[in-house]
């Protein structure tokens, strides 16, 4: 497979896909900058694996599980230091799909409790906001589907709280 036909089929399964790479940096970003900046860093290392990636699990799964460990250690970094990486004129030709940051009150009082989760945490509730199964959020994680569902109904109990707490 010749180079510009690999980078054709992942510009087109980004643009197919980006939505999952938004809600991400969504979920680990409230600055506008820094989801820029994140969903920049995940379209790179996505790239970097692209050329590894065996259809052996849906390309969405591929997506999350990549996007989701860029973003919890972009998260856990104190320090974030640019990555200056070259790319071609087609991988920086993907549309920006702009987040819309209007939301009504109780929506602004659940992200301000889902920031209070861990990371994991935070991962799996938006798959879970995703109707994802547990089946696939358990792949996507790396946990099992009975240790999604363990976590699941602790996470609502605690975004239970958090909510009473802030409201």
């Amino acid at each position: 497979m010749s180079f510009n036909s690999l980078e054709n089929q992942f510009v087109e399964q980004i643009k197919i896909h980006q939505s999952i790479v938004h809600k991400v940096c969504g979920m680990y970003r409230r600055d506008p900058d820094d989801r820029k900046d994140l969903f920049q860093e995940i379209v790179i290392q996505l790239w970097k694996a692209f050329p590894k990636f065996r259809n052996e699990a849906k390309i969405s799964t591929w997506i999350y599980q990549i996007s989701l460990n860029v973003a919890i250690s972009d998260f856990r970094k104190e320090s974030r230091k640019p990555i200056r990486v070259e790319l071609s004129d087609t991988l920086l030709d993907i549309s920006e799909q702009h987040y819309d940051d209007s939301m009504d009150e109780k929506v602004k009082v659940l992200y301000k409790a889902i920031d209070q989760l861990s990371e994991i945490e935070k991962a799996i509730i938006m798959l879970y906001f995703e109707e994802k199964p547990n089946e696939e959020i358990a792949e996507i994680i790396g946990i099992t589907q009975n240790n999604v569902r363990v976590k699941m109904t602790r996470i609502r109990e605690k975004l239970r709280t958090l909510m009473i707490k802030e409201q």
